[in-house]
């Protein structure tokens, strides 16, 4: 019996090669029918008899391209037409855009064994592309995606380009930035003035030598630029950060291929899996310790031991290091705290103090996308920053929901959407302390705007006053939902890991703002999708010169010291925090102090951390946000001890004491610590017990609030000891932890906890 069968595909199945999939199944099937692009997602009508109807539908999901995300496939039988052969249709612009579009995709092996095959007519070309790899996301300009809707429309197709693309048997079957050395994009060397000085194979060839001599690159890719020298180069290396204003954050770093990665670092079978995967993220590495042996200047990364390391996933990136042979530093092309540059007018203008020559090409990137950050923690990924290869992959809830824009946080920001039953999360944006910055947050949302056709009814914002993203979402007229932002933590952790209801969250970070007007930072909430109760907290103390205290862990130090122990704490001999200051701070710290001067409460972790790394001499003051929490993880010795320091748990719970919580004292550690450093105990040992310590208090707050599911998120769980740690306790006590993915667990996450936890509360109206 002859049938038409109507399926309706949404997902990540455009840019894919699924429509030449589809068509390829069809006619091996012997179906007649058609297959389009909509805003909607992929449509097929197909007709033939039913049983090979039911084939084609079961072997649509099981066969599908290997990019390909289906997120539903919905069906219906129906009288058949009387279709005359299989074809694939001109893409219908009809509808609302609730297709998805495709992050950018690192370069397949067929590609580049034709960019180093002399036979091969794109041998050396820098832009080679098909539909199973190339750029996606940073070049879209609208749905549905085809490529007049891209920046590739103004480069029309050559001949043989245009026979490739409409070719079904042809991998570049309808992959829209198809090109070739004859009818696309092109490269062009500038000079530090803009001047052209070399174009094509002889632009990327003078690149090159330029490297090798100790020159500074700035390299348009695939999301924008970065900036490029010889990590081998001391001298090389320390300009860039002398430039870039760059004092000691570690510098990303490129390899040619993954046998130069495994001289320099450790790589585990999931570590290299990652740095091989099309979403080709940077992946921190651990570095060898090899006697006399050091593949990278030690000013690359100064006292870290990993390394942020990535292979070549473009085309151009692939040629360039082929070329050069070693590792080299690819660093975003910006100042810091501004966000990356992604035109070549603009790179010129705002990298003229930093770069000295200029690789660009003529294809206009859409948008920023940077580099993904992950690491490996217990054989499971974890995301620190999402962007190129992920964003912008939504979330799916599983049900409808009202249409909420998300604004995320002040750092680390990245904004969300919700669409139907997806929730969205934008690429890594960055710190919202510049005008560059701000104006950047402001293009994503109105991109958003523009390629999904979104129209949000709600706008989800962080309870902090002042945030700049909350400022600006007040300034949009629409309905405003303040969510806290350790909750946000936890419910971003619970979406992730697809929990419903009632869990413990274990939310650990430096800043965000409580409800009742201190700093909260170390919280224990039993939360569920909507609601939370804040049943456990670290000790408050002071911070003497509030948001300075991020910048100064003395300062961390100092007011937890005077919490201890009053005047005191100024008392010879002094800690180490204390002897760091001069008089003149000491005194003006301990005025501040005792007036509660511009000195707010915190119950902060990190700031905790940052007490620690103070009191143990590691670090005083931090070069980037969170070095001294880093430093104190890294001096965790490779065998480390498994005793920790004793701590008190205050109050009788929630309800049983005016705060109606739980408090976590600390004194009774702080105070082992002091000892412990005054005996002369190495820095590394109190590390380890400090921290093996925080996972005994995040048990003990567990087996108290009898919540089997535990949920660990916040900044302070991109720490692997940490995690580690709390992870193996939970599960030695009979609890089950949850941990993230592919969400950061620091702000980068908080806009897709902001989304559910605003869908939720709507939905209880």
């Amino acid at each position: 019996m002859t049938l038409r069968i109507r399926i309706a595909v949404r997902g990540a199945v455009q840019g894919v090669g699924f429509r030449p999939f589809v068509y390829r199944l069809a006619s091996e099937l012997r179906l007649a029918g058609w297959v389009r692009n909509s805003p909607l997602g992929v449509f097929i009508e197909a007709e033939g008899e039913k049983s090979l109807l039911d084939q084609f539908v079961m072997r649509l999901e099981r066969e599908k391209p290997v990019h390909a995300r289906i997120q539903s496939l919905e069906f219906s039988f129906l009288d058949p037409l009387g279709f005359a052969g299989f074809e694939i249709r001109a893409s219908s612009g009809e509808g609302d855009s609730a297709a998805l579009v495709l992050p950018d995709i690192a370069t397949c092996a067929e590609c580049l064994r034709e960019i180093f095959d002399p036979a091969e007519r794109r041998y050396r070309y820098p832009f080679t592309n098909c539909t199973h790899c190339g750029p996606r996301f940073s070049i879209i300009e609208s749905l549905p995606y085809d490529r007049g809707n891209t920046s590739m429309k103004a480069f029309a197709l050559c001949e043989r380009c245009r026979r490739e693309y409409e070719d079904p048997t042809d991998r570049r079957f309808h992959a829209q930035p198809i090109a070739c050395p004859a009818c696309g994009p092109q490269l062009e060397l500038w000079d530090a003035a803009g001047r052209a000085v070399a174009r094509r194979d002889e632009a990327l060839l003078e690149t090159a030598a330029a490297i090798r001599a100790g020159k500074i690159a700035a390299v348009k890719g695939l999301g924008g630029f970065h900036l490029i020298a010889d990590a081998r180069n001391d001298d090389a290396v320390a300009r860039l950060r002398a430039r870039k204003r760059r004092e000691e954050k570690p510098l990303a770093l490129m390899f040619p291929d993954i046998a130069a990665v495994r001289r320099a670092c450790e790589v585990s079978e999931l570590e290299e899996r990652l740095l091989r995967a099309p979403e080709a993220p940077i992946v921190l590495l651990e570095r060898r310790e090899v006697a006399g042996i050091d593949p990278v200047a030690p000013s690359v990364a100064p006292g870290n031991p990993c390394l942020g390391v990535m292979l070549p996933y473009t085309p151009l990136h692939h040629l360039l290091m082929r070329e050069l042979g070693f590792p080299v530093v690819a660093t975003s092309g910006n100042l810091s705290d501004e966000p990356i540059c992604i035109d070549e007018h603009e790179a010129l203008e705002r990298l003229r103090s930093i770069a000295d020559l200029y690789l660009v090409h003529d294809r206009p990137i859409v948008r920023q996308v940077d580099d993904s950050v992950v690491r490996v923690v217990l054989g499971r990924e974890l995301m620190l920053r999402r962007a190129r290869g992920y964003a912008p992959l939504p979330w799916n809830l599983g049900k409808a929901l009202p249409a909420i824009l998300a604004v995320g946080g002040h750092l680390k920001n990245a904004v969300a959407w919700t669409r139907g039953g997806n929730v969205f999360l934008s690429q890594h944006i960055g710190d919202l302390e510049s005008g560059e910055a701000f104006a950047a947050f402001r293009r994503v949302i109105d991109d958003l705007v523009r390629l999904h056709d979104v129209r949000p009814a709600h706008v989800a914002v962080d309870m902090h006053p002042d945030y700049i993203s909350a400022k600006y979402a007040r300034s949009l007229g629409l309905p405003l939902l303040a969510v806290q932002h350790h909750h946000a933590h936890v419910a971003a952790c619970a979406a992730e890991n697809e929990l419903s209801g009632r869990v413990l969250g274990v939310s650990w970070d430096g800043t965000g703002y409580g409800p009742d007007g201190t700093i909260w930072g170390g919280e224990f909430l039993l939360a569920d999708e909507d609601s939370f109760r804040r049943i456990a907290h670290w000790r408050c103390f002071r911070l003497p010169g509030g948001e300075r205290a991020v910048k100064e862990p003395r300062r961390a130090a100092v007011g937890l010291l005077y919490e201890m122990l009053g005047e005191r704490a100024f008392e010879p001999p002094l800690p180490a925090p204390l002897a760091a200051c001069t008089a003149a701070e000491r005194m003006l710290f301990r005025r501040m102090l005792a007036g509660a001067i511009h000195s707010p409460l915190t119950s902060s972790a990190g700031r905790l951390f940052d007490a620690v790394a103070s009191l143990a001499g590691i670090r005083q003051t931090n070069a980037y946000e969170g070095q001294a929490a880093m430093e104190l993880e890294f001096a965790v010795p490779r065998d480390p001890p498994a005793d920790r320091y004793p701590f008190r748990i205050a109050g009788s719970g929630p309800g049983g004491e005016a705060a109606g919580a739980w408090v976590l004292d600390w004194e009774p550690m702080m105070r082992d610590i002091l000892r412990d450093l005054q005996r002369g105990t190495s820095p590394g040992i109190v590390a380890a017990r400090f921290h093996n310590t925080l996972a005994a208090a995040i048990v003990e707050v567990a087996r108290l609030a009898g919540e089997e599911r535990v949920v660990l998120s916040g900044g302070c769980f991109q720490n692997s000891y940490l995690t580690r740690r709390a992870v193996e306790c939970l599960e030695a006590a009979g609890f089950r932890p949850y941990r993230h993915q592919r969400i950061p667990p620091n702000d980068g996450g908080i806009a897709l906890g902001q989304a559910c936890v605003a869908a939720a509360a709507l939905e209880k109206g």
